[in-house]
Order: C-alpha cells, then sequence, then structure tokens
C-alpha cells in the first residue's frame, strides 16, 4: 500500500495539534501557512501593549517538527482547492497533490459590511497586528507630549476599543495599566493619567460568552483601571480621527478593532455549504459534504456541541478538533472503526482584566479577582511551547506586576512615518484680503 500523504494547511492550534498527533502513523505530512511560525494568539494582545516581546510567543514550524522526518513544511499561500484532482493550488502556480487534507486556516476580521474601516481600526490576528497597533499607541503618546492644542492633544490621548469580548476587555484593560502605572514619569509635556481608554460594545453587556455576574464584574474591574465601558451602543461610523456611537461622536487617533471574526474562503474554494460567517457547514466527523478526504478544522469550521449551540472559536476547540482528525485518520489506515462524532469539551473560559484580576467560568465554578488571574497566569504558562519561552513570559510577568515596566515598547517599522489612522495636522486658515 502507497504511503498515504496528509496536507494540512494552516499552522494554527489546529493544523499544529493534528501533525502532533499523527506522530507514528504510517504518513507523510506537508503543512503549508503563509507565515513560517505558529503563534500562541491568547497573548497577542500582550505585544500588542508592549508586555512581552514577539519571539515570546511564535515559534517557527520548522523547529517544531524537526525531529519529525515525515513532515515536510511549506512557506506559501494557498489559492485554492481542485477537490476532484486532490490537488492544493498555490498562490506561485505550484500543485501540492494530497490524499487526506486538513484545512485550519483560521479567521480574519469582521467589519460588518464596513471593510472600509480596516484602515482605521486595525484587528488583531497576527504579529504584523500587534506590532503595527503597538507602533500607533506609542507613537499617539509621543505625537500628544508635541501636541500644544488641549482638544487634540485629548484625541492622541483618546483609545477606542470596538468590541467587548476577551480581547477587547483584554486590550482595554492592558492599554490602561500602561497609560496609568508605565507611563507616568516618562514624559514632561503630558499626564498619562488624562489618558482615555473607552471601550465600545454593542451587546447589553460585555463578555457575553461568561455568566452575567461575571461580566458585571469585570466591568467594574476595567472601570477601576479607569476603563470607560460603553454598552448597547453599536459604531456606526468609524473614520479618520473619530468614531461616532450611539448619538455619540467621539475625537480619538486610536482606534482598535476587536468585535468580529470571519472564516477564510475554504468554503469558497471547497464549494461547499457555509455559514453567515463564511465557515464551512461540516459533517458530524468535520469532513466536508460529499468529500470524506477533506476535513475543516478550528476558526473555518461551523461545529456544533453536543447541546446544539456553536463550538467557540477557541484555541482549546481548534485542539480537540486536531486531535480527532488524527485519531479519524490513524483509524482508517489501520482499517479499525472510526471513532463517534467529534464532541467538544468545554474546559472553561477565561479573560483577565489588568494584571491583578480576570473572571473564569469553567460551569461548574466560577472564580474572580485575585486567585483567577493567577490560574489564568499558571494556565497560559503551561500551554506556551518550550521551557525558554515559559520562563521568559513568567519573569515578565512578574517584572510588570512588581514594577509596573514593560520592556518591550520600541517603535518600529516606519517609526519616522507619520500614520495614516493619526488625526491630521490642522490646515492654517487662509487670511481673508481687505
Amino acid at each position: 500500500m502507497a504511503e498515504q500523504h496528509v496536507v494540512v494547511v494552516g499552522g494554527g492550534f489546529g493544523g499544529i495539534e493534528t501533525v502532533r498527533s499523527l506522530a507514528g502513523a504510517p504518513v507523510r505530512i506537508t503543512i503549508i501557512d503563509q507565515r513560517n511560525h505558529h503563534l500562541f494568539q491568547p497573548l497577542l494582545y500582550q505585544v500588542a501593549t508592549a508586555m512581552l516581546a514577539t519571539s515570546e510567543i511564535a515559534w517557527p514550524i520548522r523547529h517544531l517538527f524537526r525531529n519529525r522526518p515525515e513532515v515536510e513544511t511549506l512557506l506559501a499561500t494557498v489559492r485554492g482547492v481542485d477537490s476532484k484532482k486532490r490537488e492544493v493550488l498555490l498562490h506561485d502556480g505550484h500543485l501540492v497533490p494530497y490524499d487526506t487534507l486538513v484545512l485550519a486556516t483560521g479567521a480574519t476580521h469582521a467589519y460588518f459590511g464596513h471593510d472600509e474601516w480596516e484602515k482605521f481600526a486595525p484587528g488583531l490576528k497576527n504579529l504584523e497586528d500587534a506590532t503595527t497597533i503597538r507602533r500607533r499607541m506609542l507613537v499617539a503618546f509621543e505625537r500628544a507630549e508635541r501636541e500644544t492644542d488641549p482638544a487634540r492633544r485629548q484625541a492622541f490621548l483618546t483609545f477606542v476599543i470596538i468590541g467587548g469580548g476577551p480581547t477587547g476587555v483584554e486590550l482595554a484593560g492592558a492599554i490602561a495599566e500602561l497609560a496609568h502605572v508605565t507611563l507616568v514619569k516618562e514624559f514632561r509635556n503630558i499626564d498619562p493619567h488624562l489618558t482615555k481608554v473607552v471601550l465600545i460594545e454593542a451587546a447589553p453587556r460585555i463578555l457575553l460568552a461568561f455568566s452575567e455576574d461575571l461580566s458585571a464584574y469585570a466591568q467594574k474591574a476595567l472601570e477601576r483601571l479607569g476603563v470607560e465601558v460603553r454598552t448597547g451602543a453599536p459604531v456606526t461610523e468609524c473614520a479618520d480621527g473619530y468614531v461616532v456611537f450611539g448619538k455619540e461622536k467621539l475625537a480619538t487617533a486610536t482606534v482598535l478593532w476587536a468585535a468580529g471574526v470571519k472564516a477564510s474562503p475554504a468554503a469558497q474554494w471547497l464549494n461547499a455549504p457555509a455559514d453567515r460567517a463564511g465557515r464551512v457547514e461540516v459533517e458530524p466527523d468535520l469532513t466536508v459534504p460529499d468529500h470524506p478526504e477533506i476535513f475543516v478544522i478550528g476558526d473555518t469550521a461551523a461545529v456544533l456541541a453536543p447541546d446544539g449551540s456553536p463550538v467557540p472559536g477557541i484555541a482549546p476547540a481548534a485542539k480537540q478538533q486536531g486531535s480527532y482528525v488524527a485519531t479519524v485518520i490513524k483509524a482508517r489506515l489501520a482499517g479499525r472503526p472510526e471513532p463517534g462524532p467529534f464532541r467538544y469539551k468545554h474546559t472553561g473560559s477565561l479573560a483577565t482584566i489588568g494584571k491583578r484580576a480576570a473572571v473564569i467560568d469553567f460551569g461548574w465554578i466560577k472564580l474572580r479577582g485575585w486567585l483567577a488571574w493567577w490560574i489564568w497566569c499558571v494556565a497560559h504558562i503551561f500551554f506556551l511551547i518550550g521551557t525558554r519561552n515559559r520562563i521568559a513570559v513568567g519573569l515578565s510577568w512578574l517584572w510588570i506586576y512588581v514594577t509596573g515596566h514593560r520592556s518591550a515598547r520600541l517603535i518600529t517599522q516606519g517609526q519616522a512615518r507619520e500614520e495614516t489612522s493619526m488625526i491630521s495636522a490642522p490646515r492654517p486658515e487662509k487670511r481673508r484680503r481687505h
């Protein structure tokens, strides 16, 4: 029997777990990703807010599988799939044949029909997004330092986060602490205490995936940090220098998007049924209808939990799906009966608010405050890859906790350019001739 070729598209949690779980199986594996690294996305906001360096939450994919000779890594961008010929089509024109295909291509930002907002309100999905946000945020403080007009100075010191899910909550808390703790003695013409952080959520409350009491606690914890939480007010306009939500127009130089996501174009590649977010509607075994050789997992797939609710797009869910797919593939190769339908086991929801508070919802128990924050830290350190990264992140957090100082506050990537998201300089008025 010829050796099976398994192609995995996507080096996120689902794709990496699939490859890991196939260790020892009689297969040849090709993993394709448009970036050369696996990213620990739950801590991406800490890179964006200058708490961690990029190298502390990302690892080269080749390095992860350096001891797996059956695994080949390709740095490439996929533009389609020919399911009849069983080939993956790459942007450079190359074709990668497969026997079994696993699509774990993730998701990107969704602006609810207003894609023109993206240049004013960047989202947070990859390292490039994180460093862009960090640069815009730090440049805003630098420009406020030089601004003499009080209104414009306050606009530079106003940061708006759209979306009250875990990412939005964590961003808001981290920016507030950066301004009110880390930067207080570093400027001479501005008072960082005057920084205004506004979290906007269209729903009646933040953290909808959590219970109401934990949501209420999180809002109070944010407000103690100085964050203004505005709920029940969808954003209706986002432009250069301001946002409009409800009936309020707010001048701001920095807007961050954490409100929604849409799946990769995998459904279009396969001409497969998809939900409103573009996720492929898969069979109970995570395969594409009429294509048992194609699996779709993670944020790319619309999967239902045993109770009929949608499986959340979080790392534990993607990892469970990756492990399940590997089990199915190995069962097929061994001629054994395949496992039953995929069953998602929810391990809990976590969100941190600043450096001393968090909320955790395990279903059977709910935690908040300082204890929840320590559990959040331990859980995230545990799931990091490699002892070096665990130690580095742990020491960084300990240093920030004790001193409040952040060492990753470097402005890079075009630091001399004026950011396009910043408020334009006022034009001088033309003098009238008398």
